[in-house]
């Protein structure tokens, strides 16, 4: 059985209305990330320019060279929860859609930082946003409902150097994933905030173009999977945004 059809074996069929992202970038790789992005406060709007959420409080991010993590608040989580995201229907799990043969991307490289004590990982560490309507992918004759996104999260006792940690989350998820047939293309772009620290890379996963975002705090890490939006990558720029959003409404102190 090929990728997709277990793909379209655990997913939900779906007509073959695609869903249509504001903004959304070319088929081409995009490494352009732009300075004036701001992390949305509460409950974020799909209806941004870029295809990421509508900007709006918070502080502004910053491009790798200015980009600065402020010191650490202290403040660490204790529970992963669903968001509320503006535009967006967000639930526990993979939204019924996963690549198989281990495909989907995971959270790895980080065997230095202790995970909380009580930290339930398998209940909601997984979430997944659909977009309205949802997002179709389709191969040959088959169609599947796709997520826009799927995050993983997992929460620790202390991440000393988010920016350190990150780097080595990313490197050593894109290795493994490499190796069971991620396609990564073009060059990694971070953008530093005050409060989070946020890598993305676009790659090309059983023919669809995804964008991948690693993001990296005091106490938590994950990754974010964007799945194509008219089989068009996501673009870095509204990625960034979308990842800080839900990063925002996910953890819980």
């Amino acid at each position: 059985m090929s990728r997709f059809r277990a793909v379209v074996a655990s997913a939900v069929l779906a007509s073959s209305v695609a869903v249509t992202l504001t903004g959304c970038g070319s088929t081409e790789p995009t490494d352009a990330v732009g300075s004036t992005e701001r992390p949305p406060a509460g409950k974020v709007s799909a209806g941004h320019s870029s295809g990421g959420p509508a900007t709006g409080g918070g502080e502004a991010g910053t491009s790798p060279a200015a980009g600065k993590l402020a010191a650490d608040p202290g403040i660490r989580y204790t529970a992963i929860a669903v968001p509320e995201l503006e535009g967006l229907v967000c639930d526990e799990g993979d939204g019924g859609f996963h690549y198989g043969s281990d495909l989907d991307m995971s959270v790895t490289g980080d065997d230095g930082l202790k995970e909380i004590e009580g930290d339930s990982q398998d209940i909601a560490g997984e979430v997944s946003c659909f977009g309205s309507p949802r997002n179709v992918l389709r191969k040959g004759t088959m169609s599947a409902s796709a997520p826009m996104f799927t995050a993983r999260t997992h929460l620790y006792e202390n991440v000393p150097d988010p920016t350190a940690a990150l780097n080595r989350i990313f490197d050593a998820s894109v290795d493994l994933a490499t190796g069971y047939g991620r396609n990564f293309t073009g060059k990694p772009r971070t953008v530093t905030s005050s409060t989070l620290v946020v890598k993305c890379r676009q790659n090309v996963t059983d023919t669809f173009p995804m964008t991948t975002c690693f993001w990296a705090n005091y106490g938590a890490a994950g990754v974010v999977d964007f799945f194509p939006a008219d089989s068009e990558y996501i673009p870095v720029e509204s990625a960034v945004p979308w990842t800080r959003a839900f990063v925002a409404g996910a953890l819980r102190k």
